[in-house]
């Protein structure tokens, strides 16, 4: 899901208390933020109850957030960092530290956006390489998702040398295109 898409659901449920926009956020967001606070060294279970809290909040504070000012991941994840902290100091063992590893760690606007735009840019590339002819899009392969030198691409496909690079050559100056038309 794409950052705009996301931040168009968490409207929907600030605006009507969309369930489906709900659900959908609830789909996206709980694996992720149950690792975030596992990341952090809170238990399962405690993490279960955590994400729980946290989609509690969301859906009585939607109506509160506002697009221009953060992306829904930024919202969200804030707010699950809240949660903790609240329960970390309800129970009387917050740990400093703990403030400082959300800050420095997970919170950041960087990882975040990382995180987000992962899949999409994974998606892209896929569908830019479906494009290719075979042949190049094979090298391709080979090179960034099996690690496969040029000279080892070369020996697996009984190919010289040259034209493996060739082959690199041409399919990047196609993926450089394919890639631009569909950021335009």
């Amino acid at each position: 899901m794409t950052a705009g898409q996301l931040s168009a659901l968490l409207v929907s449920l600030g605006e009507s208390h969309d369930r489906t926009a709900f659900r959908q956020l609830f789909d996206h967001f709980a694996p992720r933020l149950k690792s975030f606070y596992m990341k952090a060294g809170t238990n399962p279970q405690m993490s279960e109850e955590l994400v729980q809290e946290t989609f509690a909040q969301i859906w009585r504070k939607a109506h509160l957030y506002d697009p221009a000012k953060a992306a829904a991941s930024t919202w969200i994840f804030t707010i699950a960092r809240n949660q903790r902290i609240d329960r970390l100091r309800s129970e009387k063992s917050f740990v400093f530290k703990d403030q400082d590893y959300f800050a420095s760690q997970l919170v950041s606007e960087e990882e975040q956006s990382r995180d987000v735009y992962r899949s999409e840019l994974a998606d892209r590339v896929s569908k830019a390489l479906a494009l290719l002819p075979t042949n190049q899009a094979e090298i391709v392969n080979m090179a960034f998702y099996e690690d496969a030198t040029h000279a080892d691409i070369a020996q697996r496909l009984k190919l010289p040398l040259g034209t493996v690079k060739s082959r690199m050559r041409l399919a990047f100056g196609r993926l450089r295109k394919i890639l631009a038309e569909v950021e335009a």
